[in-house]
C-alpha cells in the first residue's frame, strides 16, 4: 500500500505517508466520485502507516523494556485466535497481537499447564507483534 520494503525505517515511513496524504487528501477533491475515492484511499493509507509503525523494529526497541517486563511478570488473562493472528491480554490490561501463529501452536498454548511460560518460550520472541492496547493507570 505504501510502496516501502520491510527494511523501511520510521523516518522513511513518515515521509512516504506524508507524500501519499498530500496526494490523496480529500480536501483536494471537489467531484463527489473523486472525493469518495480519495476518502477511501486516505483511510487505507492511514491504516497501513499505523500498522507498519506498530510493527517497526524501532517501535519495538523503544518499548522493549516495558514489553519484556509485561511478558515476564504478568499473567495472561485472555487470548483469542483468529485467522492466524493471536491476541494475548495480560492482567495489567496490555494486549498484544502476534501474526502468522500456526493453529497447532495456539492449541498447544491453550493446553499448556502454564500459558505464560509457554507464550514466552514459543510465541513472544518468535513472531511479529504489535501492541493493541496499553494498560491505563489510575491516578
Amino acid at each position: 500500500m505504501l510502496g516501502v520494503d520491510e527494511k523501511a525505517g520510521l523516518k522513511e515511513l513518515k515521509t512516504v505517508y506524508r507524500n501519499l496524504m498530500k496526494e490523496w487528501h480529500p480536501d483536494k477533491f471537489q467531484d463527489s466520485s473523486e472525493l469518495e475515492a480519495a476518502q477511501e484511499k486516505s483511510k487505507k493509507v492511514i491504516e497501513a502507516y499505523h500498522f507498519l509503525v506498530s510493527i517497526s523494529p524501532e517501535t519495538h526497541a523503544s518499548s522493549l523494556e516495558e514489553y519484556t517486563n509485561i511478558i515476564t511478570s504478568s499473567i495472561i488473562v485472555d487470548y483469542n485466535y483468529k485467522g492466524a493472528n493471536l491476541q494475548i491480554t495480560y492482567a495489567e490490561g496490555n494486549c498484544y497481537e502476534y501474526f502468522d501463529v500456526p493453529r497447532s501452536l495456539y492449541i498447544k498454548l491453550v493446553n499448556a499447564d502454564t500459558p505464560g511460560r509457554f507464550a514466552r518460550r514459543h510465541i513472544c520472541g518468535s513472531f511479529i507483534y504489535r501492541e493493541i492496547s496499553k494498560a491505563t493507570s489510575i491516578v
